[in-house]
């Protein structure tokens, strides 16, 4: 016992911390515990883990803006070039047309020669054109793929987070320590989907997590899902966005009906909030 005051003594010893400005005499100091200085950093942390976070999101976003736009232009070209080709198929017919003499056929050709033919354009045009569109259409593909391989939404529940993402004081150890994913409470039995598109890779239990889940999706992001009561899903299986994979419970180290969710990119997890009120 007399080692664990020590313990507690020496978390809230005080420490004092002096700021010296550069084109001033004065001094400034302050006390502050170290325990303090342990949760303002934990602060600083996840606060600029959240800021880069949301850079990158938005350089996602501008950089598929760009490449939408890029495709609409290229759309806008196409269907000038199709629109070509059928004013020139137009002039073919009315220059070739039934019952008319050699006077009459060139003087339709002078009428029409304003925008003379050009086929070998045309055919660079309509190769040009079937490019574009085969690109595009690889470009959307690429795009549904990964659109359905983010985290996207809630696993379960209606989105009430009762413990969040970071540092936390464990509700069973008392102890502080670094939360990776968010706890989502819900009635225990209920339904627990997945959140993207992917492959079961594992489904079975996990110690203090219990009934355990995880979704590999491709695209660097993987899903857990803990504290099941039961798992619907095996190791292998194909499971679409909002798929059943488990079933609400609280086993392993936990102290009610919950589901644990966490989500991570490329092995590092990330804070889960972002991905849940995502429109699908």
């Amino acid at each position: 016992m007399s080692g664990f005051k020590r313990y507690i003594r020496r978390l809230f010893s005080p420490i004092t911390i002096m700021i010296v400005p550069h084109d001033a005499e004065k001094t400034y100091h302050f006390k502050m515990p170290s325990v303090g200085i342990v949760i303002l950093c934990g602060f600083w942390f996840s606060f600029t883990a959240y800021m880069i976070n949301m850079g990158v999101t938005t350089k996602k976003y501008n950089e598929l803006k760009d490449k939408t736009d890029y495709y609409y232009t290229q759309f806008v070209e196409v269907r000038s070039t199709i629109s070509s080709i059928k004013k020139a198929e137009s002039q073919l017919k009315t220059m070739l047309g039934h019952n008319k003499g050699k006077e009459d056929l060139f003087k339709t050709m002078d009428q029409t020669d304003s925008g003379s033919v050009n086929i070998g354009l045309i055919r660079q045009q309509i190769e040009e054109s079937v490019n574009t569109v085969a690109e595009l259409k690889e470009y959307l593909k690429q795009q549904k793929d990964v659109f359905y391989s983010t985290p996207t939404g809630l696993p379960a529940g209606e989105g009430k987070i009762s413990s969040g993402f970071g540092w936390r004081t464990h509700p069973m150890s008392g102890r502080s320590e670094y939360h990776t994913g968010v706890d989502l409470p819900m009635s225990p039995g209920s339904s627990v989907r997945a959140t993207a598109d992917g492959i079961v890779v594992y489904a079975d239990w996990s110690s203090g997590n219990g009934r355990l889940v995880i979704l590999e999706h491709g695209f660097g992001f993987t899903t857990c899902y803990a504290h099941n009561s039961e798992i619907a899903v095996k190791v292998g299986q194909m499971v679409k966005r909002g798929d059943v994979i488990a079933y609400s419970g609280s086993t392993g180290n936990s102290t009610g009906p919950h589901v644990h969710y966490e989500v991570w990119k490329d092995n590092v997890p990330i804070d889960p909030q972002p991905f849940l009120h995502k429109d699908t």
